[in-house]
């Protein structure tokens, strides 16, 4: 970061800023108000800034998104209008993996024992075939793991297992889930 307190100036570098100036123009214009149904034209804009964006990904114009750069959405992965991607930090969406309304991913927090409170990026990871269902909040430096469900409205401020049904303030593990793949439930489609 160019800058160590926060009281003092950005966190972030003119270019960085600047990038996020012509993205908010693009947001809100190009990409919030195209109709529904155009996630090829949403993922084209994405791809764009420099998000890597899979096949048949599904981006609703409703999503918020702080730097596309920071993105890594997989084949067939869907974001629902009314999340926040806060990709201060990189931000991975795993293949099938679905994030439901309302959904808050966090990549960036702030160092509160230094003086002038440093930014800190820390990745998050969401598995192949996760569901994070409505209005969950993912800290920064999370992994939801594959197949992993996160309940509705839950804090994630740990790394979930895989296979698990996850729920709560904080999230807890609170049951396993069958793997897809055992289920014969898993998409072939490449």
């Amino acid at each position: 970061m160019p800058n160590q307190n926060t009281h003092t100036g950005p966190s972030f570098s003119l270019k960085n800023r600047l990038a996020r100036l012509v993205w908010g123009v693009v947001d809100v214009t190009l990409f919030r108000l195209s109709p529904r149904p155009l996630h090829a034209w949403r993922s084209f804009l994405l791809r764009c800034f420099g998000a890597n964006v899979g096949r048949g990904v599904h981006v609703y114009p409703g999503v918020r998104i702080w730097a596309p750069w920071n993105l890594d959405l997989q084949d067939q992965c869907g974001i629902a209008s009314g999340v926040t991607l806060y990709s201060q930090g990189r931000i991975t969406v795993g293949r099938l993996a679905v994030i439901s309304q309302g959904t808050y991913l966090c990549a960036g927090t702030h160092d509160y024992n230094q003086p002038g409170f440093p930014l800190i990026t820390r990745p998050i990871s969401v598995g192949a075939h996760a569901w994070i269902a409505a209005e969950a909040f993912v800290h920064p430096g999370v992994t939801i793991g594959e197949g992993c469900v996160i309940g509705a409205r839950a804090v994630v401020t740990r790394s979930m297992p895989p296979w698990m049904v996850c729920a709560g303030h904080p999230c807890v593990p609170v049951r396993g889930r069958t793997p897809l793949e055992t289920a014969g439930l898993t998409s072939q489609a490449h």
